[in-house]
């Protein structure tokens, strides 16, 4: 039995491997992650050869960016979360199983020794990876990019507390951490999305559009009873991590709420696929 369950773990890590070495692989990939990267580079060169930013203009902490460089990664998550970071991981997500079964590759990996619930769950640590690779990659290049075109230093936090450059980088970091949770629910319901289509195309545009639906319901008053339903409603609540102390109020009420639709979109993307006729 013990031989039996170090062969399935070694199987199953081998599996993992080799999807995340096709998902970085592709072309696709390094596009979405550079156009991702571009966002603060973007950002920083704007408030570089511009005049003064009027503070209360623009999207939040962009007046601080010229007193200090690492405002830009914060500054550049802020903006790529409604749009950005949900359109990328979309892609990824509504390719999990569709672009095998489009492609005609899915049956040989359900032949091979995998198992369909071991390469569901293979699929979906893929997305989640790029998850966290996405809100990342925004950070350490708006990091850089603000490093050197602007002044570092100690970083006055919405609490009033200053803290040092370094603190300062692992805020940035927790921040990522947040958006890469707050992305978790939106690869499970690419996910689901996926294994009802071999197009997968169609999956990646039910993903995206979801997510500006479910950002479309939370702005509407009206439905106010429905938001902290919504896997959006938290994405934009990391300013809690920018206090002293952190208040981790808001980071595990959205681990919780992203925990929940994890749940209930991987139940059913199981449900979908260990009945869908992929050998025929």
């Amino acid at each position: 039995m013990t031989t039996r369950r170090r062969q399935q773990g070694n199987r199953g890590s081998g599996l993992l491997a080799s999807e995340l070495g096709v998902l970085f692989r592709r072309r696709r990939t390094w596009a979405m992650l550079c156009a991702l990267a571009a966002i603060p580079i973007l950002i920083a060169v704007a408030v570089r050869v511009s005049s003064a930013v009027p503070a209360g203009r623009g999207p939040a902490f962009l007046d601080r960016i010229s007193q200090n460089g690492l405002f830009v990664g914060v500054t550049a998550m802020l903006v790529s979360v409604p749009l950005f970071l949900p359109l990328t991981v979309g892609v990824v997500a509504g390719d999990t199983v569709a672009g095998e079964a489009g492609l005609g590759t899915l049956r040989y990996l359900l032949v091979a020794p995998a198992g369909r619930v071991r390469l569901l769950l293979v699929k979906y640590a893929g997305a989640v990876v790029f998850a966290v690779a996405a809100p990342l990659v925004v950070a350490l290049v708006g990091a850089g990019i603000g490093a050197a075109l602007f002044p570092v230093g100690p970083v006055t936090l919405l609490s009033g507390d200053a803290i040092g450059a370094a603190e300062a980088m692992r805020r940035l970091l927790l921040i990522a951490a947040y958006l890469a949770v707050s992305l978790m629910g939106l690869s499970a319901i690419g996910l689901f999305m996926s294994t009802l289509t071999d197009v997968p195309v169609g999956a990646m545009a039910s993903t995206v559009v979801l997510s500006v639906v479910s950002q479309v319901l939370d702005a509407l008053p009206q439905l106010e009873w429905l938001h902290p339903w919504l896997f959006s409603h938290y994405w934009l609540d990391f300013a809690d991590l920018l206090r002293q102390p952190v208040a981790w109020d808001s980071f595990l009420t959205n681990a919780l709420l992203q925990g929940g639709y994890v749940a209930v979109f991987g139940a059913l993307a199981y449900g979908r696929f260990i009945t869908k006729d992929v050998l025929s």
